[in-house]
């Protein structure tokens, strides 16, 4: 019996219908978000566009706070900030 292929494995341009819930699929990204907490309104807005579902609000800190393991470094969530207060950054050391 053969092992499925995990998103590394299969070819360029596949599709495959399984969901990235049980694939950590964070470590296509080059770029990271930075969150500037002072400038969030916490209107959500980034966590509403983001299209891994990478960002949530922590109910326990109030701030809200992204995933790694699923964020893919689109950008998405810094073009649409109305406050502009997350940016795109490559991680020091790469």
């Amino acid at each position: 019996m053969s092992q499925e292929k995990t998103w590394k494995e299969i070819s360029l341009a596949a599709v495959t219908s399984k969901s990235s819930v049980n694939f950590q699929t964070g470590d296509w990204k080059t770029y990271m978000p930075n969150l500037t907490c002072d400038k969030c309104t916490k209107c959500l807005t980034c966590a509403i566009l983001c299209p891994e579902g990478a960002i949530r609000p922590n109910p326990e800190t109030g701030q809200i706070e992204f995933n790694l393991n699923y964020c893919k470094g689109c950008g998405i969530c810094a073009n649409e900030c109305p406050v502009k207060a997350i940016n795109m950054k490559i991680p020091e050391g790469e």
